[in-house]
């Protein structure tokens, strides 16, 4: 019974949209330009623990369209879920958290992002597919870069 105690565990406990932004500054008149938009997307991930073994992981989306420099419009998004994590090492938590997480809440966050644009009237900002684990390595390597540069500049 007591090694049924340590087993690990991951589970996703609950899944929500904890944000939701949509802006039109230069509307009406930006809608009948027939220029093509310049779009530009910024995604941003977060993982906080909220209780013994929980966590809440985010991942963000921020979309904003321009037609020249006025902005047409600009949606921000955060889908978020809260994650229980148990009985693993450091190293696989960290990896859980800034891989298997962000995977399984992205696909919702795609989802809302598109339907946003297609209520406020435009056609739908479909975000490409994202490489989490890509993601999470160089985020690895540039810490322990940081590390390795800081211990250097002690050292000198």
């Amino acid at each position: 019974m007591a090694e049924e105690n340590n087993a690990p565990v991951f589970q996703i406990q609950r899944m929500y949209l904890k944000d939701l932004s949509l802006e039109q500054p230069n509307s009406p008149q930006i809608l009948l330009d027939q220029t093509q938009p310049q779009v530009d997307i910024n995604l941003a991930l977060a993982a906080e623990p909220i209780a013994e073994g929980l966590f809440e992981v985010s991942v963000t989306a921020t979309v904003t369209t321009k037609l020249a420099e006025k902005t047409l419009f600009l949606i921000e998004a955060k889908q978020a879920g809260i994650f229980e994590i148990r009985n693993l090492s450091q190293d696989q938590v960290e990896g859980i958290l800034g891989i298997v997480c962000p995977q399984m809440i992205y696909p919702y966050l795609r989802a809302v992002v598109s339907d946003v644009c297609t209520r406020a009237g435009f056609p739908p900002v479909l975000l490409t597919e994202v490489n989490f684990q890509a993601m999470f390595e160089a985020r690895q390597q540039a810490q322990l870069a940081q590390q390795n540069g800081q211990a250097a500049a002690t050292v000198n």
